[in-house]
């Protein structure tokens, strides 16, 4: 009986000890294992939300990603119901984001793509036709049916134009919004490019408009969109401590950063292609080591092992 005691406490410590290394080596604790993002349902993000999700399953986190319009997204990271979010356009969303960062309840991470773009555009046969900039839209009213086409109902950037709209800026005096989806907003484009008829519209890049129609984004708004043609910067966010909660995955997300190649390249897949958008993902982490090497340096796998090595070993299996 003596001897199975002190077999017994043996073991015991042992036990200990293996679970005090494993401890030791898991790089965060076990509520970070989840990462929960969001997805308004534009392609761009779905595409970056799958490249993102490739990456930690790699590392032995879970992406759970819900579907939510972008300011009741934002709720979500106030709540801290949501932990990571890729889709901070600025400056379209300025208005929408700047009231929770001042609470604190938000945070930036890193600005995931430096050189988009984000404001009206029109077909180029329209731009060809005398609309060069936000000005030259009410001189030519009545060929758009004083209307200017949307995206979702609720999103930032409609609320930009609404008020654009309200404060008859540009001369936009009984003009409407036309709000719908992404994709049925580009139905009408392609509806009215076949026709030659005249159209003013959201639009951005990356995205796969930029080949599927010839483009022309309009200049000369500093209020609404922002100057230089709608330059514009993609953040992440995330929610409020999330970074000192869990360092690894966050190091992660402050490190990515994206190209409009990239995604441009992605989306392509994804809507003329018909690939899946994980499927168009895990081709661009294959097309681009040298990024993926940025994006992983110091990062660890959720036990605690190399991020790269584990990351490359999911590529190379598939």
């Amino acid at each position: 009986m003596g001897r199975e005691r002190v077999l017994l406490a043996a073991a015991s410590v042992m036990a200990g000890v293996l679970l005090l290394g494993h401890s030791a080596s898991a790089a965060e604790p076990e509520a970070c294992k989840q990462v929960r993002m969001a997805d308004p349902g534009w392609t761009d993000i779905t595409a970056t939300n799958a490249v993102a999700g490739i990456l930690l399953n790699a590392l032995g986190y879970e992406q759970k990603v819900a579907s939510l319009s972008v300011p009741i997204t934002y709720v979500g990271v106030k709540k801290e119901q949501i932990d990571v979010f890729l889709g901070n356009w600025m400056p379209a969303q300025k208005g929408l984001v700047e009231p929770i960062l001042k609470e604190g309840a938000m945070e930036v991470l890193h600005a995931n793509l430096p050189g988009a773009k984000f404001t009206l555009a029109v077909p180029g046969y329209v731009a060809d036709g005398g609309v060069k900039s936000f000005a030259d839209l009410a001189k030519y009213a009545d060929k758009f049916d004083r209307k200017i086409y949307g995206i979702e109902s609720g999103s930032p950037a409609n609320q930009n134009i609404k008020k654009m709209i309200e404060a008859k800026s540009y001369g936009l005096d009984g003009w409407t919004l036309v709000e719908s989806s992404e994709q049925s907003m580009l139905s009408q484009v392609a509806r009215k490019e076949k026709g030659k008829d005249w159209i003013v519209f959201l639009a951005w890049e990356p995205h796969q408009m930029n080949t599927k129609f010839q483009i022309s984004y309009l200049d000369g708004d500093k209020d609404y969109f922002g100057p230089n043609y709608g330059s514009a910067t993609v953040n992440t966010v995330s929610r409020k401590g999330y970074a000192n909660q869990c360092p690894n995955v966050a190091r992660l997300f402050s490190q990515l950063e994206f190209t409009v190649d990239l995604e441009n390249k992605a989306i392509t897949d994804v809507l003329d292609q018909k690939i899946d958008a994980k499927a168009a993902g895990m081709r661009q982490l294959k097309a681009n080591p040298k990024m993926l090497e940025a994006w992983l340096s110091g990062v660890k796998t959720y036990g605690g092992d190399d991020g790269l090595a584990a990351v490359k070993k999911v590529l190379a299996s598939n």
